[in-house]
């Protein structure tokens, strides 16, 4: 098995720590036994997760935006499973020092752990029961758990998205502000007494963002919590959230995080590469 060798270019002049790790297709990132000092977040790229003491095909297979690696971490413990580039990738390695201050400083990292590992738990006893595995075996793996299994990514083949209304345009019953996807004509009611968050859903906490882009945004250009559009009592303000990657567009002019720009009928947004029409 060919291993990934350390090349690590530095993201940010402003955290030394946070690293870029590149990966070329079928290079292990670590493997099963290995002891763990760092966990990792996918910036580009697919990442396989494999325990061949219960399958040679992959128990997950995680994309953009998941992390794994964080159970050797949090155990002290070598790690349970092993972790492999599908495609050519790049990772964000964290090391157990900024993992802990993340965790200390942020409680909201904290609690998108425990809820992937809560659904680590119960989708890895269904996968092995599917697959017939005795109970001796299902105890033990449960137990153990999987480095990063299940942070599961979205896939194509998903629902369509769950925005709190939600029509095509030829039902012609949808009244109030909206948006309305120009490609497939799919339109999201947004509220007025509260804050529409725009952005795909999180497997790992599963929140869904009011205006769900999931499903019409393939190329996942889109991060989970992209921007916000809000009513002031006289018109809709859209702001982008400050950790978008890919940009938030009013009429081909990009806005700058966390500064707010009005909506009028007729303008059309853009967030990463959806791009859709309001009317008020």
């Amino acid at each position: 098995m060919t291993k990934v060798k350390a090349r690590f270019k530095t993201t940010s002049r402003a955290s030394a720590q946070r690293r870029i790790v590149e990966v070329s297709k079928g290079e292990y990132i670590f493997e099963r036994g290995d002891l763990g000092t760092e966990m990792y977040v996918i910036r580009e790229g697919r990442i396989e997760i494999i325990n061949p003491r219960i399958d040679s095909q992959p128990m997950a297979v995680l994309e953009r935006g998941d992390f794994f690696g964080e159970m050797a971490i949090l155990e002290g413990a070598p790690r349970t499973a092993s972790a492999r580039a599908a495609v050519d990738s790049k990772l964000v390695r964290i090391d157990e020092a900024t993992f802990s201050r993340l965790l200390r400083k942020d409680a909201e990292v904290a609690v998108r752990i425990m809820r992937k590992l809560s659904q680590r738990i119960r989708r890895l006893e269904e996968l092995l029961a599917e697959r017939g595995a005795p109970l001796s075996t299902r105890s033990e793996v449960t137990e153990a758990g999987l480095e990063g299994a299940f942070g599961e990514a979205e896939s194509s083949a998903e629902a369509p998205p769950q925005a709190a209304v939600q029509e095509s345009l030829e039902t012609g019953g949808v009244r109030g502000p909206h948006l309305v996807h120009l490609g497939t004509g799919v339109i999201f009611s947004l509220l007025r007494d509260e804050t529409s968050l725009v952005g795909r859903r999180d497997p790992i906490t599963g929140l869904k963002p009011t205006v769900d882009l999931t499903a019409i945004d393939p190329e996942r250009s889109c991060s989970r919590q992209h921007a916000r559009i809000s009513h002031d009592g006289e018109s809709f303000l859209l702001s982008e959230d400050i950790s978008t990657t890919n940009g938030t567009f009013l009429n081909e002019d990009r806005l700058s995080p966390g500064v707010p720009a009005r909506m009028r009928s007729g303008d059309r947004v853009r967030f990463g590469l959806v791009t859709l029409e309001f009317t008020a």
